[in-house]
């Protein structure tokens, strides 16, 4: 083999080293992009659960306001009813 076809091999033999590691980077940025996404769902989720316990939570709170009033109506009533 010549001086020249040698270095044309060694040239393709890094052409080919050059393009598995573009498309590798490539994959990890695909991969990262795909996590990042997945984190920033999970930290949504996280926020819509907290959400959600503190709606349930207000939710206990206004039917323990509303029970009482309505015991409050009901003697009112009754009180009213016996006068």
């Amino acid at each position: 083999m010549d001086r020249f076809d040698l270095a044309v091999a060694e040239q393709l033999k890094t052409m080919d080293r050059l393009l598995f590691l573009q498309s590798e980077i490539e994959r990890c940025q695909k991969v990262e992009r795909q996590l990042s996404e997945i984190q920033e769902a999970a930290n949504m989720l996280r926020e819509l659960k907290k959400d959600i316990s503190q709606l349930k939570e207000d939710l206990r709170d206004i039917q323990l306001v509303f029970e009482n009033q309505t015991e409050e109506a009901i003697k009112s009533y009754h009180f009213q009813e016996s006068n």
